[in-house]
């Protein structure tokens, strides 16, 4: 069981650990892989994904309730270029295989619904095996694009 958690900026050395774990991120090699996220960056991240006045962001982590541990992370936000509410869903790689993917989804379109977002969005790699984890939640491949599938699904 998993259990939403919002964190602090001293707890983004959780994310930093994700973003720069080349297992983790290996989804995003076709952009680059691992992402820097240096301790400098975490106050204007914080503010910007944690502090959002205007609601058109959503971060959380994921917790295990049995260890107490961090496992992964889900976040929302609205894509002015695009105009529509992208989803993000990522477990540690460590963590994998163990339900946390599919709960972590789960969690993230109940709180979008609760939200009033209307629609989630995922902009995902062809060759990312999470595409089988959203269309067995209920997404649908919107849009073809070069190397990615636009997947949607409606919530209300």
């Amino acid at each position: 069981m998993l259990t939403l958690y919002k964190p602090s900026m001293d707890d983004l050395w959780f994310r930093q650990q994700m973003l720069e774990d080349p297992d983790t991120m290996a989804y995003n090699l076709a952009w680059d892989g691992t992402i820097s996220f240096p301790k400098e960056k975490w106050k204007s991240w914080h503010d910007r994904w944690l502090c959002d006045p205007e609601g058109k962001r959503f971060y959380r982590y994921l917790k295990d309730d049995e260890t107490g541990s961090f496992v992964g992370e889900i976040a929302y936000h609205w894509d002015e270029e695009e105009g529509i509410c992208l989803a993000d869903v990522i477990v540690f790689a460590s963590c994998r295989g163990q339900g946390y993917g599919r709960e972590g989804l789960r969690l993230l379109c109940e709180s979008a619904r609760k939200n009033g977002i209307d629609v989630l969005y995922d902009d995902i790699a062809k060759d990312n095996p999470a595409i089988r984890l959203f269309l067995s939640e209920g997404f649908e491949i919107e849009a073809e694009k070069e190397m990615t599938f636009l997947l949607k699904k409606k919530l209300k």
